[in-house]
């Protein structure tokens, strides 16, 4: 039986938990491993687990805190964030992901995307599309932390992340990123009618009826959010009976 997932993320800079806003302005809100705790204990689907400022600094992930928490980690864990090797998601995998997305580096380099899926199977990877407004009202694809432009539209980028075999893609509003206003439901809806695979919506929710709104309406596979649950009173086990509540086939509770 297929779930529609209820997935937390947590962006980590400089050892901390942050969350940004339209990936620029950010708070801090914890200590990974504390937060980590926090989620394993109300009984989520998955957690994404992001180093947000490794590829612009063009750095290795910070492995000592990515390690910390992946030995913590209860959930089915995903990794990203300045992913560029076949090697570094080998370790990865090693050390406890059981899915690893990468963004910046399947824009530059497609090929990583067939590496990464032949050598451990697409299910283990996802690739992350972060997609702004254009002055068009258009979507563009954004790399770098959403500093530098592609010229991509997210729906082709999406279609040849699925001809190369990625098991999984991730679609992120910009725009809404920390916003509490709602998923892109374009967004994700014009991605979700143009692949197979599953995709997963991020950015933009406020109210638990836009977990619900996104699956119904943009028809996302699974509904993954952050501010959601940092700044509001709303919890993962209230969200999923939410969810449930309103007709939608959760894991059960």
């Amino acid at each position: 039986m297929v779930f529609t997932r209820l997935i937390p993320v947590l962006t980590l800079k400089d050892g901390r938990i942050i969350k940004t806003i339209q990936f620029g302005e950010y708070r801090d809100v914890g200590h990974p491993i504390t937060m980590g705790k926090v989620f394993d204990s109300q009984d989520v689907d998955e957690l994404i687990f992001v180093d947000m400022t490794a590829t612009q600094e063009n750095r290795e992930p910070d492995w000592s805190n990515i390690e910390a928490f992946a030995e913590e980690c209860v959930m089915p864990l995903t990794i990203g964030g300045g992913i560029k090797t076949v090697e570094q998601i080998r370790y990865l995998l090693q050390i406890g992901a059981d899915k690893v997305t990468i963004n910046s580096e399947a824009v530059r380099r497609p090929d990583f995307i067939n590496e990464a899926a032949d050598a451990f199977g697409s299910q283990c990877i996802v690739v992350s599309i972060d997609a702004r407004l254009t002055d068009l009202g258009g979507y563009e694809v954004m790399i770098d932390g959403g500093y530098s432009r592609t010229r991509l539209d997210p729906v082709s980028w999406a279609q040849e992340c699925e001809k190369r075999n990625v098991g999984e893609i991730l679609v992120n509003s910009i725009d809404r990123d920390g916003t509490m206003e709602g998923y892109d439901l374009n967004l994700t809806r014009s991605v979700v009618e143009a692949v197979s695979v599953p995709v997963i919506a991020c950015g933009g929710a406020g109210l638990l009826n836009d977990l619900v709104e996104v699956v119904e309406d943009g028809a996302a596979s699974a509904v993954a959010c952050s501010s959601i649950f940092h700044f509001s009173d709303n919890k993962p086990i209230k969200a999923k009976a939410f969810m449930q509540d309103h007709g939608l086939n959760v894991r059960p509770i």
